[in-house]
């Protein structure tokens, strides 16, 4: 058996065996098998699929690549995630409030894959702030305060990790297969039996469209019964950004004020809907309790006390989050209202400024991003300011008609969630 024969069944769009896959993923990451053959293989599988079969086997072996935690000592323990988008914060919203509900929150996140950052790159612009605990101060801190938020460490889904790096230089990550099992591999790794996925979909997100949307969330429903887990999986949209601000420092700035102040847009909306089918996991209540008590950690503002509980345990510091040396504001240049903000456009956009990556080695500055002042839908008049942008680079071209559009009517097609299924 050997990688360049694996390559080019699977370039011939045959169906790898249990035995083929193993075999890739063992030899990968014992450094067997080269980046370049592995990149090789990940484009093959982007262009010709997989079976259900092979990602259960794909999940299957990366999870045996590393070390499994087991979290049976902690009660209620759920999780979640999301396969990424434009301005997505909600873990850091969502997850104080369930820890705040009753529920043990035990999130393990990556960095960014594709133009904007990921959790841990929002977490890491907070001066101190630290996101590489050891197992122990994990599952310590979940005990403590409910929930705790680490990278990706050395000993979980070993492969993945690797793979992971790959997937964001080599223009293989829009894949279904590639998507269902690296997720679900540090979901079993990690050991919760609850999880809730946010998957988005639109031109900001990984997967373009409802119907690969729906295999996705029915492939990681059928991983996770394979193992034991229960999975909610909720379809979102991401041909607009959720909140207001791109850029980790800014976003970071969005999640303390969404807890604080409870704004009336589609990024609390989610973070309500997404915590409610988590404490209803988590506690096995029905949905309907389970709003009920997010939204009492809400009005109470104990989801925002834990918040700040959870930023001061892991050593970070609020009051020190970096600012950008220049800003610019990007005006309309006619009257009515905001009908569209391209995710894809603000995205591409907010990694030029420095918010994102290029190449696995590309240093995020963690002050750039854009803060949107005139959300979908709002009223605009000739001068107004729409977009704010934060960089300290050299600004590039800018093109405002790419970014947003001004009619004289309203976006009335607009749906934050598209579909909830379990």
């Amino acid at each position: 058996m050997n990688i360049i024969d694996i390559i080019t069944k699977k370039k011939n769009k045959y169906p790898l065996t249990e035995e083929e896959i193993k075999y890739v993923i063992e030899e990968f990451d014992r450094g067997n098998i080269k980046d370049y053959q592995m990149s090789a293989l990940l484009m093959a599988i982007v262009l010709n699929d997989m079976t259900d079969e092979e990602v259960i086997y794909l999940t299957k072996y990366m999870v045996l690549s590393g070390t499994i935690l087991d979290l049976k000592e902690l009660d209620n323990v759920v999780d979640k995630h999301s396969t990424g988008g434009v301005g997505d914060k909600t873990t850091l919203i969502i997850s104080p409030i369930v820890a705040s509900c009753g529920c043990k929150v035990a999130k393990m996140s990556g960095r960014g894959l594709g133009y904007t950052g990921g959790t841990i790159d929002k977490l890491e612009s907070i001066p101190g702030f630290r996101v590489d605990l050891t197992k122990e101060e994990f599952i310590e801190e979940i005990k403590n305060i409910g929930m705790a938020i680490t990278s990706q460490t050395e000993s979980v889904a070993l492969a993945d990790k690797k793979i992971y790096a790959l997937r964001d230089v080599t223009g293989t990550t829009e894949s279904i297969p590639l998507i269902a099992s690296s997720i679900m591999s540090k979901k079993i790794a990690l050991g919760s039996k609850n999880l809730v996925l946010d998957i988005k979909v639109g031109e900001g997100a990984l997967v373009k469209n409802i119907d690969d949307a729906r295999r996705l969330a029915n492939l990681m429903i059928k991983i996770g019964k394979e193992n034991n887990m229960k999975v909610i999986c909720l379809l979102t949209n991401m041909d607009v950004p959720l909140g207001s601000n791109i850029g980790n420092s800014l976003e970071v700035l969005e999640s303390i004020n969404t807890l604080y102040y409870l704004p009336e847009n589609n990024l609390t909306k989610l973070c309500i809907e997404l915590s409610t089918h988590m404490v209803s996991l988590g506690l096995n209540i029905s949905y309907e309790e389970a709003r009920s008590k997010v939204l009492e950690a809400l009005n109470t503002k104990r989801a925002y006390n834990k918040l700040l509980e959870f930023i001061n345990y892991q050593n970070g510091d609020i009051t020190k989050l970096p600012k950008s040396r220049s800003l610019y504001q990007i005006t309309s240049d006619k009257e009515g209202y905001i009908v569209n903000l391209s995710s894809l456009e603000l995205a591409k956009l907010s990694m030029h400024l420095g918010a994102g990556r290029k190449t696995k080695e590309d240093k995020i500055d963690p002050s750039a991003g854009i803060i949107i002042n005139k959300g979908l839908n709002e009223k605009v008049n000739v001068g107004d300011t729409v977009l704010t942008l934060y960089t300290n680079k050299e600004l590039p071209k800018i093109d405002s008609g790419a970014l947003f559009k001004v009619e004289d009517y309203q976006n009335t097609s607009y749906n934050l969630i598209y579909e909830t299924i379990k």
